[in-house]
């Protein structure tokens, strides 16, 4: 079977007025998600969900808050790597990253022990569901962002 790699057309719909409800909803679901997180690591976890997913409309959005967030270009460049960028990212946001990481690739199968006991000693049981619910949060936008192919570029802070 052949794919064609690269999309030279745009959006396939537009979901947000088709399907208003599930819109509405979701933005609920994602200002829930942020409570009790910091904001740089909300945007680290999305860009590397989004990397993964490979979500070109939100690594376009989650790059542009992250900066705004006070994010440098060093450590969003560095992202898709960061196992290997050693000093760069903290324990707490490292034990973030692998989570996000099981969490989205789910077809390596279960989200291993280690990894979620990783994360549970960098966060306390309320943050830690808030972050699960953030991950769980961006993993259901890039899904609905390249099923129906959202463009890179227009989004604005």
């Amino acid at each position: 079977m052949t794919t064609d790699a690269t999309h030279q057309h745009g959006p396939r719909m537009h979901f947000h007025k088709l399907a208003p409800e599930v819109s509405k909803a979701m933005f609920a679901l994602e200002k829930a998600s942020r409570q009790g997180l910091d904001p740089v690591l909300i945007e680290l976890v999305k860009l590397r969900a989004s990397q993964l997913n490979h979500c070109a409309f939100c690594l376009d959005m989650h790059a542009k808050d992250a900066r705004k967030a006070g994010e440098t270009e060093e450590r969003i460049y560095l992202l898709s790597a960061w196992e290997e960028a050693t000093g760069y990212y903290t324990e707490k946001e490292q034990a973030a990253l692998a989570l996000t990481e099981a969490v989205t690739v789910l077809t390596d199968g279960f989200v291993p022990d280690a990894v979620y006991e990783r994360a549970a000693r960098h966060f306390p049981e309320e943050e830690l569901a808030q972050l699960l619910a953030m991950i769980v949060t961006i993993n259901a936008w890039n899904r609905i962002g390249v099923t129906t192919r959202l463009a890179p570029g227009a989004y604005s802070v």
